[in-house]
């Protein structure tokens, strides 16, 4: 393999925007795969609406089955506890012998305002490229750490599409349909998923 992107996160759930942002990445980056990977229990922020990682696994897996790119990753969820990228990316770059120049981190706009908060961020930079997926509303003007000097920014189409606000339409017995791959909305219905 030449180039890996690591595309972590909740997913709780995985959503139409996190396919729409992976598939944009890996055009403009010309990755051999693109990983999603949920994470245990996030680093920064966690949620006590979050489901089980079995749950969040196989609707990545669901949401990502038919595109040959794309695959899930159960990294995180195995070696449990908080979920730190610099970890993660250490053990990836290991794993399948990349460079700085075969490994990439795709994050959100909103992600990149926090990255000095996150454990190790200058060592993130050393072990690949961060690759910002453009989300509405958020400028970048002051907002890239200055070690950052190749930040990639990728066009995404502008959704307003997030996972907060479809576990609230399920909590409140409405449609998510054309909000998550059909796959993925079938899982959650009969595993009865975010019904409070």
């Amino acid at each position: 393999m030449k180039k890996l992107a690591l595309f972590g996160g909740s997913f709780n759930p995985v959503h139409l925007a996190h396919l729409i942002i992976a598939e944009r990445a890996a055009d403009a980056l010309d990755v051999d795969r693109l990983l999603f990977m949920p994470c245990s229990v996030p680093a920064l922020k966690p949620d006590d609406q979050m489901v089980a990682g079995e749950h969040r696994l196989a609707m990545v897996r669901l949401a990502a089955a038919g595109n040959p790119r794309f695959r899930a990753s159960d990294l995180e969820l195995r070696r449990g506890g908080r979920s730190y990228t610099v970890e993660t990316l250490t053990e990836l770059k290991k794993k399948h012998g990349l460079d700085r120049s075969g490994l990439f981190l795709v994050i959100g706009g909103d992600n990149l305002a926090d990255l000095l908060s996150w454990r190790a961020p200058e060592e993130i930079n050393r072990l690949c490229r961060i690759v910002v997926a453009d989300r509405p509303g958020i400028s970048y003007v002051g907002r890239v750490p200055g070690f950052i000097r190749d930040l990639i920014i990728v066009d995404t189409p502008l959704m307003h599409l997030s996972s907060t606000d479809i576990r609230k339409r399920l909590l409140e017995g409405r449609s998510i349909r054309y909000l998550v791959p059909p796959a993925v909305e079938r899982y959650i219905a009969r595993h009865q998923l975010y019904r409070g």
